[in-house]
């Protein structure tokens, strides 16, 4: 059962805070480029302080990321910057974007206190690998706070949009919470704080005998939440199941809902010298049909013509633009056999295993610790490292490639999760990212 409950959260106290766009961030893994330095300088209470915050030299045992931000919290909360929640509640979470094409769409999510369950019990289902780091990184940050400021995006079944039904009624009023972020300066922000228990009782009836859900963007700190579980299990073998450490802060939205919107994530290959670019489109002629193209433009209008069909791929090298059209899709099933046929129809799986491990023999251990590979949602950086090569303005002629991919689609996620297939690292980019800061979940 998908068992969800409304939760007093934590918040950012309106009346001390007059400006959300000032606190609020990116998911921690999305602060870098300089994005830390610029949420330190918004407010002295942004968000990324306790999710982010900066490592100093002297850093030890005593005082840390993890002290720190254990600190700004209790802090905040005696200054009353934060405050808690006086009745539980559920938190309806509105994303107003444009998209590429210039339309406007809505994607809604439902923040709550969602019940921790294993892999295998089928009730959540991974779609990514994930990686040590992040994870022990989250579980001191858990240790240290006992609360969760993030959200574990999650999709879940309602082909009838039942659950977004019955929290319309809950809403038809201005939002608590109106925001814009610093990084996605064009996604509005709204959310409204539901305490209702008719509408929070009929919500969680709804979702409770769901299964399938699927975690899109959150792995990390989902296995982490299940590691704080059991640690927290073992010092507390009495607890009640409604201990907070048995749940995890989670955002979901619906599998059906017309804003849920995923863009493409490509792949900037760097420092690569085993083969030349010449030598890279000849080994990749075996498999593709290779039509060189005019330019990044003509390219671009291929890829977008061949939405939705499988093994198109775009390739940028020293000599052009190329648009790669997969011969046979049986060599999939012959590199893998052991992958399921969701998997074999992956872009994202054909260019990992086919392109770059067995045409340019880049090793997939190199591939899983991004070496000498960069995802890039913007392609614009690839066609630039690119570019600089053709007069060798960085010594490093012929080893730089750009492939550019199309968006998977929500059914490609749905086919590989029902066959038990994680996909390749960064196969979706679901956008916007699930904003920090709105609300916090105490675990401890």
């Amino acid at each position: 059962m998908a068992n969800i409950k409304p939760f007093k959260g934590i918040r950012y106290n309106p009346e001390k805070i007059d400006n959300f766009d000032a606190v609020i961030s990116q998911p921690y893994d999305r602060v870098r480029y300089g994005l830390q330095d610029q949420y330190y300088d918004l407010s002295d209470h942004n968000i990324v302080r306790i999710i982010k915050g900066k490592e100093f030299e002297g850093d030890n045992e005593e005082n840390n990321v993890y002290t720190r931000a254990r600190d700004f919290l209790n802090q905040w909360l005696e200054e009353g910057i934060l405050v808690r929640e006086e009745e539980p509640a559920l938190y309806v979470y509105h994303q107003i974007f444009p998209l590429p094409n210039g339309s406007e769409v809505t994607r809604k999510a439902l923040i709550t206190a969602f019940e921790l369950a294993e892999f295998d019990e089928g009730i959540v289902l991974p779609h990514e690998r994930t990686h040590a780091g992040p994870k022990i990184d989250r579980l001191n940050l858990t240790r240290a706070t006992e609360t969760y400021f993030g959200n574990i995006f999650m999709l879940y079944p309602d082909p009838e949009n039942k659950v977004d039904a019955l929290l319309a009624q809950a809403i038809n009023r201005e939002p608590d919470i109106r925001a814009k972020e610093l990084h996605e300066k064009d996604v509005l922000h709204k959310v409204w704080v539901v305490t209702d228990k008719d509408v929070l009782n009929a919500v969680a009836a709804e979702m409770a005998p769901k299964r399938n859900l699927i975690i899109a963007d959150g792995h990390h700190r989902y296995e982490t939440a299940l590691a704080y579980r059991e640690e927290m299990r073992e010092k507390n073998p009495a607890a009640p199941a409604e201990a907070g450490f048995n749940y995890r802060m989670a955002a979901l939205v619906s599998m059906s809902d017309p804003g849920l919107t995923i863009l493409p994530t490509h792949r900037l290959i760097f420092g690569y010298k085993k083969k030349t670019s010449a030598e890279v489109v000849k080994a990749a002629e075996k498999y593709f049909t290779v039509e060189k193209v005019a330019d990044r433009t003509a390219l671009e209008g291929k890829m977008a013509q061949s939405v939705g069909e499988v093994g198109r791929i775009g390739l940028v090298t020293t000599e052009g633009c190329h648009f790669l059209t997969l011969s046979d899709a049986s060599i999939m099933a012959e590199l893998t056999p052991q992958r399921a046929q969701a998997w074999h129809e992956l872009d994202a799986s054909i260019l990992h295993k086919l392109l770059l491990e067995h045409v340019m023999e880049i090793s997939a251990e190199k591939i899983d610790n991004k070496e000498g590979i960069q995802y890039l949602r913007e392609p614009d950086i690839g066609y630039d490292r690119v570019s600089a090569q053709v007069n060798d303005h960085l010594g490093e002629k012929d080893t730089a490639f750009l492939f550019i991919l199309n968006a998977t689609r929500i059914e490609q996620v749905t086919d590989c999760t029902d066959a038990g297939e994680k996909m390749p690292q960064k196969s979706t980019d679901f956008y916007p990212k699930v904003i920090t800061g709105f609300a916090m979940l105490e675990v401890g």
